[in-house]
């Protein structure tokens, strides 16, 4: 019982530090992509600057967006790479201690098993030692009441952190999901000159550009 209520303990303060840890505000702030997007249009060849306003806003987002930044004047496949890599490591840190929610929820059942098959032991150890126990109840009580309780602990812990578990998943697939169409737009708009403070010069051009994709399970998938 007691490594059980240790990893209640461990569940909660893990669920709470990823509550505060994944709000929307934190991971994608709302005026951070209009504010690099004015930035660039203002002063298209100032890197320095617009890295600065990425690492004073210091979310994920912003993390991703300005490691592509530092090649701004490289070419669209060097900024969609190393945008993905950025992207990598974000998406590592979203979800950091979810490892320890899927342990939690996968020991709990088996300490309480465990705790069951110790309470049966010291029930059938008390019938072995007094020939007179197997026709009364109390003696067997104390043996059958430890294996109850340590099995309905255990699941009463893993099934609440399994449901913890896959919702936090969900909230960081859905962050992915956002954080990649934002950096599509951001190279499409860049592959098609939306940053530059240029004349018109004859027909629009398209450049067409790959677009990266931020795998939801922890990891981008460089596109074909």
């Amino acid at each position: 019982m007691i490594p059980i209520g240790i990893c209640s303990f461990v569940a909660v303060a893990v669920f709470i530090e990823r509550l505060i840890s994944l709000r929307r505000s934190v991971v994608i702030p709302a005026t951070f992509l209009p504010g690099l997007k004015k930035m660039l249009r203002t002063n298209p060849n100032d890197k320095a600057k617009a890295i600065a306003y990425c690492r004073k806003n210091a979310s994920p987002v912003a993390n991703v967006f300005a490691a592509g930044i530092k090649k701004l004047d490289g070419s669209i496949e060097s900024i969609q790479k190393h945008i993905e890599d950025a992207g990598q490591r974000e998406v590592l840190k979203l979800r950091r201690f979810l490892r320890v929610l899927s342990v939690i929820a996968s020991v709990t059942p088996l300490m309480g098993l465990l705790g069951t098959i110790f309470g049966m032991i010291k029930a059938f150890q008390t019938v072995a030692v007094s020939p007179d126990a197997l026709g009364k109840t109390e003696l067997l009580a104390t043996g059958i009441y430890e294996a109850m309780i340590t099995t309905a602990a255990g699941l009463t812990v893993a099934i609440p952190v399994l449901i913890a578990y896959h919702w936090i998943s969900a909230t960081i697939d859905r962050l992915v999901m956002d954080i990649d169409e934002m950096s599509v737009e951001f190279l499409e708009e860049l592959g098609d000159g939306g940053f530059e403070a240029a004349p018109d010069e004859g027909p629009e051009v398209v450049t067409e550009t790959t677009e990266p994709r931020i795998s939801g399970s922890g990891a981008p998938v460089a596109a074909t």
